[in-house]
C-alpha cells in the first residue's frame, strides 16, 4: 500500500520494487484493522458500522434476562468490536458514529429515552465510553 496525502499526487507506475509494478490499491485489512491510504481510518469505521447495529438483538434481550446478564452480552459482542484497534481510529472525526451508536446501546441496557442523557450511567454500570 502506498500511503499519501490529500496533496500529493503520483503516478502509479512509477513504483516498481524489484523491478515489479507494484499494484496500488486504496484500503487493504490488516490484523482486522481496515487501513486507507490517507489514514483517515473512515474504511475502518463503516467496516464495523454494520457490526455494531446489532442493537436490535439487546432490545429484545433486555427485557428477559438480568442487568448483569445484558452487561455480558454488551461487553462479549458490541465492546471487544468497538474497542478493538480503538488507540488506533479512536480519535478520527468519524469515531463520532461510533460514539452514538454506544450511546444508543446504553440506553438499551439501562431502558432510557432516545432523548434522555446516559453520561452519568457509564461510570454506574462500568461501561468506558469510547470519548466523553
Amino acid at each position: 500500500m502506498y500511503f499519501s496525502t490529500k496533496n500529493n499526487s503520483f503516478n502509479e507506475f512509477d513504483i516498481m520494487y524489484k523491478d515489479k509494478k507494484v499494484t496500488i490499491v486504496d484500503n487493504i485489512k490488516f490484523l482486522g484493522l481496515t487501513l486507507d491510504n490517507s489514514l483517515t481510518w473512515k474504511k475502518h469505521i463503516e467496516a464495523i458500522i454494520p457490526k455494531l447495529s446489532a442493537t436490535f438483538a439487546m432490545r429484545v434481550l433486555t427485557p428477559l434476562l438480568s442487568l448483569d446478564a445484558v452487561k455480558l452480552i454488551y461487553h462479549s459482542y458490541f465492546h471487544s468490536i468497538l474497542s478493538y484497534g480503538i488507540i488506533f481510529w479512536g480519535n478520527t472525526p468519524h469515531s463520532n458514529i461510533i460514539f452514538k451508536m454506544q450511546k444508543k446501546a446504553m440506553r438499551i441496557i439501562i431502558g432510557i429515552r432516545n432523548r434522555d442523557s446516559c453520561r452519568e450511567h457509564f461510570g454506574r454500570l462500568k461501561i468506558l465510553p469510547v470519548q466523553s
